[in-house]
């Protein structure tokens, strides 16, 4: 065992010790196992959220982005998320925390007071947040296989990250995800603030000699193009993005486990200062351009790019800092899904199974969805592959329902929710399945219209179709109970 790789694996089993420790002296029910007793501070919900929203793209796919296609990777750092967290939170804990909800899917269930609403959230939930399980696994993979300087294979990697995770998820639940979170961000924070100085200085003297030596071979690089990945394909994209991020629902497990609504607001105005981390990991792969030329995969730009520069010693500090930003908000994600799988699908099947046994369900889950989530991240499935493309663009079709759900009063009912959001899922499927896109709709449009986030446009067509549907049945609903209560009213007169 190389040096680098003796560092990355001890620094993955220390944090497999502390999360399995984080449950000490914690009677590890249902809701401290799923949402920490709704016990955690401004501090630690920073980390969390920071855990879950920090992960291998923050290593592989902004430097990646950075080094491939240049400018239009700035949509990474995109704070547009945290006004809408800022806002959109802590109405959203004060419903959990007043109606002990637990889950995503809780929240719509009781909000529509609709059980079969509740299961077809918890079934996209589940979909968009898989894609996004296997991914975290299979760039976890590549981290560790390229930190070992290839002395271990990605798979050996996977697998044994799974078992990590297995066990201290299993036995701590959102604690030991709070624990590990900490221990990651300090090393990410570290690791990619120094990366991020050192190359631009090292290889060419500063940020603006660096701008000016990519302009001078590759200027495109530094602009956005006028087609395709243009300023409007930027705008519309960062809007989905940041609308969709909080609706996943191991970020909503997240919120639920504060102790307050200001706590949530406090992360929402700080968060900003740690997003610097992505700008960081892009500053990345623009260094990368001019002195690792060359890659068939963008995504190795930061590594190879380490392992130019750097012993091995500190490469393996970059590979136990990737492969955290794996770990947690995998650990998350199981959480979350578990809990979606057991109390919002199999209770609603079996509805006289005790809360002890959906505890002891959730954690059994745990382990099966890991095996799940390996054997595609092993066999790298197209179709898995097809997914990722399409988890955020179906998640956010979860917004109109909840939108109108936090209004004073709510426009429309479980009917316009229900349809919406099959319609709004159906749509993000097919037009990812049949490659459609808004240039291939109106091709002789201009790029403003061209360029346009299917996702978004999607959305908006959900929450219409949310809207009137709601509204009309609404109406309906009235004047069947006005036609049914009248002339019984009038009996009653008349006697």
């Amino acid at each position: 065992m190389n040096i680098s790789l003796a560092i990355t694996f001890g620094i993955m089993a220390l944090a497999c010790y502390l999360g399995i420790r984080a449950r000490k002296g914690k009677n590890m029910d249902m809701e401290q196992w799923a949402v920490g007793g709704r016990s955690f501070g401004p501090v630690i919900i920073f980390f969390l959220l920071a855990g879950e929203m920090f992960t291998t793209f923050t290593f592989l796919g902004a430097s990646g982005m950075a080094y491939g296609v240049g400018m239009p990777a700035v949509y990474a750092f995109n704070c547009f998320y945290f006004v809408i967290a800022y806002w959109l939170l802590p109405p959203i804990w004060r419903y959990a925390k007043k109606n002990n909800v637990l889950s995503q899917s809780d929240f719509y269930v009781k909000k529509y007071d609709s059980v079969g609403l509740g299961v077809v959230v918890a079934v996209i939930g589940v979909i968009a947040s898989v894609s996004y399980l296997v991914m975290q696994f299979v760039g976890l993979g590549i981290i560790v296989s390229s930190s070992s300087y290839g002395a271990i294979s990605s798979g050996l990697a996977i697998i044994i990250s799974g078992v990590v995770v297995t066990i201290y998820v299993t036995v701590s639940g959102m604690h030991g995800s709070a624990w590990t979170a900490i221990m990651k961000d300090i090393l990410l924070l570290g690791v990619m603030v120094f990366m991020g100085f050192y190359f631009p200085f090292h290889y060419y003297g500063g940020f603006e000699p660096m701008f000016k030596a990519i302009e001078n071979v590759h200027p495109e690089m530094l602009l956005f193009p006028a087609e395709g990945l243009s300023i409007t394909w930027f705008v519309s994209t960062s809007i989905m993005l940041a609308i969709s991020f909080y609706l996943f629902p191991h970020m909503q497990t997240g919120i639920f486990s504060s102790k307050s609504a200001k706590a949530i607001r406090w992360n929402a105005a700080s968060m900003p200062l740690y997003q610097l981390i992505i700008v960081f990991s892009v500053v990345i792969g623009f260094s990368a351009i001019l002195q690792v030329p060359g890659l068939d995969d963008a995504d190795m730009s930061l590594f190879k790019l380490a392992q130019a520069s750097f012993p091995p010693w500190f490469v393996g500090l970059v590979g136990a800092a990737g492969a955290l930003a794996a770990l947690v908000p995998s650990s998350i994600v199981l959480l979350s899904s578990a809990t979606l799988l057991s109390k919002n699908i199999f209770k609603v099947w079996k509805p006289e199974t005790t809360d002890k046994q959906i505890g002891q369900l959730s954690r059994a889950l745990v382990p099966v969805m890991v095996i799940f989530a390996v054997f595609f991240a092993l066999n790298e499935s197209k179709l898995i592959g097809l997914i990722y493309i399409m988890a955020y663009s179906i998640i956010v079709q979860l917004f109109p329902a909840l939108f109108f759900s936090l209004l004073k009063k709510n426009p429309v009912n479980k009917i316009g929710a229900l349809v919406g959001m099959v319609v709004g899922v159906f749509l993000v499927i097919y037009s990812t399945v049949t490659d459609t896109t808004m240039a291939s709709l109106f091709p002789n449009f201009p790029s403003i219209i061209k360029d346009f986030d299917m996702g978004l446009l999607i959305m908006i067509i959900n929450f219409v179709i949310t809207y009137v549907v709601g509204v009309v049945t609404n109406k309906g609903v009235k004047s069947e109970v006005e036609y049914v209560e009248g002339p019984d009213l009038h009996h009653r007169k008349a006697n």
